[in-house]
């Protein structure tokens, strides 16, 4: 028999890659009859090393060859979307190549949010169309929410530029503030909000959608969609890689674990702000002093932004002395660390870690209710403020530190406010502690037998199998 094939493509990025791969694996160990090919696509604008190795005879890597693209946008998403439709044509020769060479079925094409052009591939080769959605639930329902009202009721996003409204949303239990949405929605003249229209009508095409989350953490957002016209949604999450590899392979860690193992249970704050997140001078000095005034033992990941303008990952700095407050390293020797790049999934997983501080990213955010650990929220950019609104206002999951917190804003969030959200997040009682303990231990059930993700699982593979097309091209 043939085996069946699913063709993954994710964005570039490794929060994108390292969640379909960990889906990929799940997929074939859960059905042998499976063979996954994930296209890596490499974003020249980012400095992600993503070199793949697949421990499975099931799962094959292939690269695509680079693209010369002349960016029009300096939006990161918005880039990213121009980069990926010049790689249609690409794509078409690989599958082609795929399924003649390797004498396949395929199943289907699963797509992420920014990769939904290529849903147009899949239809020329006469297959189904799947999302793997790799962020919240209530996200989704947030998308499809507005893109309706735009649609079907005229809504203009730019009414609500910079005001304090706040819009019912099914998705959530309370309503969310303008604030907390993605900037990219207002910005019509470098075309953001027509991809963040374009991408949500093409997650209306697909046979399905399944979402990185899992029906106990967000189960209000998955009722939601009950009697909805949207695609049928399966939460299969926490789609995590435990294993504390990273994707594309980092430094050793040795030094950053050792240090860990020296600290008292759950006394330790870790400051991390994902790929893409770095700080300058100014703000870097309000978060050394919030740190030190505190009096909390602190790990704390400092990345250096880009030059302005520049659209690239950020990187570390030549020598944190220079942009810290003096004597700063000095006074905080005994309780404090400094690090560059950091082995964010052991960290999190140690037993001396007792709070994070996050941009709440979906895999992050995912990663800390695994663990059990609270997070204090600082978002960055696209829409990790509206997950950190949802984990604090919604879920009681998180303590705030700046929920509307954007990178290219000039605001610099004071000591005073660090300090205040700090306490908070260690206050060794507080409820949101409570309720991450009772998250965690659910997270853990949910993916193996019995459990909801699981369950959901097994529904996507059977709807799917029911999806495959008899006849292909390939096979005229």
């Amino acid at each position: 028999m043939k085996q069946t094939e699913l063709v993954f493509i994710p964005s570039p990025g490794i929060g994108h890659l390292a969640a379909t791969v960990e889906i990929a694996k799940l997929l074939t160990q859960r059905d042998p009859r499976f063979s996954i090919t994930i296209f890596i696509i490499k974003f020249p604008f980012w400095s992600d090393d993503i070199s793949m190795t697949s421990d499975s005879d099931s799962i094959r890597y292939l690269t695509l060859p680079p693209v010369e693209v002349s960016p029009r946008a300096t939006e990161p998403a918005l880039l990213m979307s121009e980069f990926l439709e010049a790689q249609i044509p690409l794509l078409r020769d690989a599958v082609q190549e795929l399924t003649l060479s390797n004498s396949v079925r395929l199943a289907g094409f699963v797509v992420d949010m920014f990769s939904t052009s290529m849903i147009d591939v899949a239809d020329e080769f006469g297959v189904p169309s799947y999302l793997f959605y790799t962020s919240s639930a209530a996200f989704l329902g947030f998308k499809f929410h507005l893109q309706f009202l735009h649609d079907y009721e005229d809504l203009d996003f730019n009414e609500f530029k910079d005001s304090d409204a706040e819009l019912e949303v099914p998705s959530f239990a309370n309503s969310v503030p303008v604030k907390v949405f993605p900037s990219v929605m207002f910005d019509k003249e470098g075309g953001g909000t027509e991809m963040f229209l374009y991408n949500t009508r093409r997650f209306r095409q697909v046979k399905g959608i399944m979402v990185n989350t899992f029906v106990e953490l967000e189960s209000h957002a998955i009722q939601s969609f009950s009697g909805s016209t949207i695609p049928p949604v399966y939460p299969v999450g926490p789609v995590l890689n435990t294993q504390g590899g990273s994707v594309g392979g980092r430094q050793d860690a040795t030094a950053v674990m050792s240090w860990l193992d020296d600290q008292p249970p759950s006394s330790v704050v870790f400051l991390c702000f994902g790929s893409m997140g770095g700080f300058g001078g100014d703000q870097v000095k309000e978060i050394a002093h919030g740190l030190e005034r505190s009096g909390h033992r602190f790990l704390w990941s400092l990345r250096q932004p880009p030059p302005k303008g520049k659209i690239e990952s950020p990187s570390n700095y030549a020598n944190v002395e220079e942009v810290l407050p003096e004597g700063f390293l000095h006074r905080t020797a005994r309780i404090g660390k400094v690090i560059g790049w950091a082995p964010q999934v052991a960290i999190l997983a140690h037993s001396a870690v007792g709070g994070f501080v996050s941009h709440c990213g979906w895999n992050s955010t995912l990663e800390s209710i695994y663990y059990g650990v609270p997070v204090a929220t600082w978002p960055m950019f696209a829409e990790q403020q509206i997950n950190a609104f949802q984990m604090v206002k919604d879920l009681g999951l998180a303590v705030e530190i700046k929920m509307d917190y954007n990178k290219d804003s000039s605001y610099i969030v004071s000591a005073q406010e660090i300090e205040i959200g700090l306490k908070n997040l260690m206050n060794i009682d507080n409820e949101v502690r409570k309720k991450r303990e009772e998250m965690k231990k659910i997270s853990k059930k949910v993916m193996i037998e019995g459990g909801s993700s699981h369950f959901s699982l097994g529904h996507f593979i059977e709807d799917m199998m029911v999806n495959i097309p008899c006849k292909q091209q390939s096979d005229i």
